[in-house]
Parts: C-alpha cells; sequence; structure tokens
C-alpha cells in the first residue's frame, strides 16, 4: 500500500512539475561562470527538478547504505554476545523468558 501510495503522489507531482513547465516556455538569460547564455524556462525547472531528485536519490542511497552497516555491525555483535556465553543466553532471550513468565 506505501509504494502504491508514493507511485501515485509521484505521477501527480511529475505532472504538475510538467504543467508548471510547459507553461513557461520563454528564453531568460542564464549566467554562467564566465558567460550568459539565452535558455528556454522550461529546460531550467525540467533541470533543477533532475539535479533535486538525483541529489534526494543520492542522499537516501547514503543513508540505506549506512543503515545496512549498522545492521551489520550489530548482528555481529548479539553473535559475539552469543558465543561468549552460551550456557546463559544473551540479555534479549533473558528478557523475553521474563516476559514470558510474567504474562
Amino acid at each position: 500500500m506505501k509504494a502504491q501510495t508514493a507511485f501515485i503522489v509521484g505521477v501527480i507531482a511529475a505532472i504538475l512539475i510538467a504543467v508548471f513547465a510547459v507553461m513557461n516556455v520563454e528564453s531568460v538569460p542564464v549566467n554562467l561562470l564566465f558567460t550568459q547564455a539565452e535558455w528556454p524556462l522550461i529546460l531550467i525547472i525540467l533541470f533543477s527538478v533532475l539535479l533535486g531528485a538525483i541529489v534526494a536519490g543520492a542522499m537516501s542511497v547514503i543513508k540505506l547504505h549506512q543503515q545496512k552497516l549498522e545492521i551489520k555491525r550489530l548482528r555481529a555483535s548479539l553473535e559475539s554476545e552469543r558465543a561468549e556465553a552460551p550456557e546463559t543466553g544473551s540479555r534479549l532471550d533473558k528478557t523475553k523468558k521474563n516476559q514470558v513468565e510474567k504474562g
């Protein structure tokens, strides 16, 4: 359901951006570092949206990678904890046992 909602919101946003871009087709001056050019505003709008999407996607990929590394580190920590005290079990197992006994 989340994926469908995100897709619908994305399609609506893309349509709004396209309509906004098509309404702005006149040429505007663009100052590049050492020169100036006349470009259609539609290209500038679409390029800006594309660049924003790329930056947001890259940030999302970086965050996802950091989370995967953290999960890997936590799993290794849990395994080492279990290896150190196999007869008593981990604190997590004790907590679950206590909750079962109380409930």
